[in-house]
C-alpha cells in the first residue's frame, strides 16, 4: 500500500513549528472567545450574555461551574435527543454514551461535527510527535489499529445516534485516511466483544499493523487472543512492523510490567494519550515521565479548580494564565460541542506551564473518604504497586471500596481491596504481608488515614481478596461493560457496584486477608 509517511513528515514540520511559537495564555484566550462567539445565540449563550464576553474574567463571572446533571436537567432532557440551539448552535448528530466509572450512571455526551474534526486533528498530532521522535518512521506505510467499541450505534430518530466514543471515532475517520485504519467497517460493527476480538486477531495477522491504540486492560486481553491463535507472546513476532502503542483512559502503572514483556525485542514506542468523551485533552509529546501536553488550540478551553474548593459556593477558577505547577486541580473545560465550565470529573496536576503539561492524578468521585480518611487514587496506587514489587508480585487489576459497619456488628468500617495478580499468585501468608505493607505505607503518607487507623480506632485494617486471573474481565462482562472503552473502576463508592464485585471475588478467590 501507499506509504504516506513522507506527507506526514511535511505536515509534522509545519505543525511542530506552529506549536513552538504558541503563547499558551493567548491561544487559550482566543479559543474561549471563538467558542462563545459561535454559541452566543444558543439558549445558554443568551442566558449568560455570551455576546458581552470579551475576556476570560468576563466568562468566569457570567458562567457558573456545572456538572453533567446540570446540563441534562436545565437544557437537554426536555428536548432529547434533539439538542440543536440549546448549548451549541448546530445539530448534534452523535452522542457518546458513557457510564460513570465508579457510579455506573449513563450519560449522553454531545459530539458535534466540530468536535469530531478536533478529535481527528488530535489523532494526527499523535503521529506528528511520533515521527518527530522517530526520523526513520514508516508509520503510514501500514494500518493503524483502533481497538475500540462497536460502530453499530443506537438510532434515536431525528438524525441522532448514540454509542461508544471509540465507535463514533472510527466512523468519523476522514475518507482520505480510512485506508490506513484497521479494522474494516464490517468488522468494526461487531457488537460481541469476544467474537470481535478473535475475528480482529485473525484478520490483523495478514495486515501491516504499524500502530495500535486502546485502553491498556483491553489491549492485554487482545494480546492474549493473539497468543492463543499464533502461539507467540511477543508483539515483534506477531506485528514486526509495529512502531507505536498508544494507551490512555486509566493509570498505566499496574500494566507496565505486562506491556514490557509483550514489547520485548520490539522497537515500538509507548505513548500515552488523554482522550475523553468531552474532548481529546492531551498527549505525551516527550518522554513517558514528562507529563501530557494539553491541546490548547483544538476547540477546548481549560480551567483548573483546587480540589479542596469544589464544595464551596464560589471556588477559585484558574486557567492557563494563572494556574500553578504542582497543585491538585479538578479539570474544568468548555468545548466545541456545547459544554461550558463543565466539571469533567478528573483531577490533574500541572508539571510545566510552557508548554502546559499535566499528570492525571485521579477522579473526583474516586477519592476514598467514607470515614474521613481522604485517600487519593495516586496514594493508593503508589502504595499497592510498591508493596507488590517488594513481594515479587505483579498486579494486573484492582478495585477498592468502603465497607460500613452494620448494626450489632462489633467491627468498624474498613476498605476492601479486590486484586487480580498476574503470573505467580500469593499465598495467604504473602497476602498478609503485602496487605500490612501497603496499609503501613498509607499510614506513613496520609495523616488522615493515620489518625483513623491508629489503634484501629476509626477503621479496621483493610480486607484484601486476591482473585483468579480473568475475574475482572468476567465481572465487566456480567455488568455489560466488556470490551471497547470500558474501564475497571479503581475506587468504588457505589455500594451496589462494590457488592457485585466482592460477591464474585469471594467465589474466585485464591487468597483472602481479613
Amino acid at each position: 500500500m501507499l506509504d504516506a509517511t513522507p506527507l506526514l513528515r511535511i505536515y509534522a514540520r509545519h505543525r511542530l513549528s506552529q506549536l513552538s511559537r504558541q503563547h499558551p495564555d493567548e491561544v487559550q484566550g482566543r479559543q474561549l472567545l471563538a467558542l462563545t462567539r459561535h454559541a452566543r445565540e444558543t439558549r445558554l449563550g443568551q442566558a449568560h450574555s455570551f455576546d458581552e464576553i470579551r475576556s476570560v474574567e468576563d466568562f468566569q463571572a457570567r458562567v457558573p461551574l456545572r456538572r453533567y446533571e446540570d446540563f441534562w436537567t436545565e437544557y437537554w432532557q426536555a428536548a432529547f435527543p434533539v439538542l440543536k440551539g440549546l448549548t451549541w448552535p448546530d445539530q448534534i448528530a452523535n452522542l457518546a454514551v458513557t457510564s460513570g466509572t465508579s457510579t455506573g450512571r449513563v450519560k449522553y455526551i454531545p459530539i458535534s461535527q466540530q468536535m469530531a474534526r478536533s478529535n481527528n486533528r488530535a489523532a494526527v498530532d499523535l503521529l506528528v510527535h511520533h515521527v518527530a521522535h522517530r526520523p526513520q518512521s514508516r508509520v503510514m506505510a501500514g494500518k493503524n489499529f483502533m481497538l475500540g467499541g462497536t460502530t453499530a450505534l443506537k438510532d434515536h430518530g431525528s438524525g441522532v445516534v448514540s454509542g461508544d466514543l471509540s465507535g463514533i471515532a472510527r466512523l468519523e475517520v476522514p475518507p482520505l485516511l480510512a485506508g490506513f485504519v484497521f479494522p474494516d467497517p464490517e468488522l468494526a460493527r461487531e457488537t460481541d466483544w469476544a467474537r470481535k476480538a478473535e475475528a480482529m486477531a485473525r484478520a490483523s495477522l495478514s495486515e501491516p499493523i504499524r500502530s495500535i491504540a486502546s485502553i491498556p486492560s483491553w489491549m492485554l486481553l487482545f494480546f492474549e487472543e493473539l497468543a492463543k491463535i499464533t502461539g507467540k507472546r511477543r508483539l515483534v513476532d506477531i506485528y514486526p512492523g509495529l512502531e507505536l502503542v498508544s494507551h490512555g483512559g486509566v493509570d498505566f502503572g499496574p500494566y507496565r510490567e505486562a506491556f514490557a514483556e509483550w514489547m520485548e525485542g520490539s522497537h515500538a514506542e509507548l505513548r500515552e494519550v488523554y482522550p475523553a468523551s468531552e474532548g481529546f485533552i492531551a498527549l505525551a509529546d516527550e518522554a513517558p515521565g514528562d507529563g501530557l501536553r494539553l491541546f490548547l488550540d483544538n476547540g477546548l478551553f481549560f480551567e483548573f479548580v483546587p480540589v479542596e474548593e469544589l464544595g464551596r459556593p464560589d471556588p477559585t477558577r484558574h486557567w492557563i494564565g494563572n494556574a500553578e505547577i504542582g497543585r491538585n486541580y479538578a479539570l474544568v473545560l468548555s468545548n466545541n460541542a456545547g459544554l461550558w465550565a463543565y466539571i469533567l470529573g478528573d483531577t490533574v496536576r500541572l508539571v510545566s506551564l510552557d508548554p502546559p503539561r499535566i499528570k492525571v492524578t485521579g477522579r473526583i468521585s474516586e477519592y476514598l473518604s467514607a470515614f474521613g480518611e481522604h485517600l487519593t487514587p495516586e496514594e493508593i496506587a503508589k502504595a499497592l504497586l510498591g508493596a507488590a514489587a517488594n513481594a515479587g508480585l505483579q498486579i494486573s487489576d484492582y478495585s477498592v471500596g468502603p465497607v460500613f459497619p452494620s448494626r450489632g456488628n462489633a467491627s468498624r468500617g474498613r476498605h476492601v481491596y479486590v486484586i487480580e495478580f498476574r503470573g505467580r499468585q500469593p499465598s495467604e501468608a504473602e497476602l498478609e504481608s503485602f496487605a500490612a505493607e501497603f496499609d503501613y505505607t498509607l499510614i506513613l503518607n496520609n495523616d488522615d488515614y493515620d489518625s483513623h487507623r491508629q489503634g484501629d480506632f476509626g477503621m479496621d485494617a483493610p480486607e484484601v481478596i486476591a482473585v483468579a486471573p480473568g475475574t475482572f474481565a468476567e465481572w465487566m462482562r456480567r455488568r455489560g461493560r466488556f470490551g471497547g472503552q470500558n474501564k475497571v473502576p479503581r475506587i468504588i463508592n457505589d455500594p451496589e457496584i462494590l457488592t457485585s464485585l466482592v460477591g464474585l471475588a469471594r467465589e474466585s478467590k485464591v487468597a483472602h486477608r481479613r
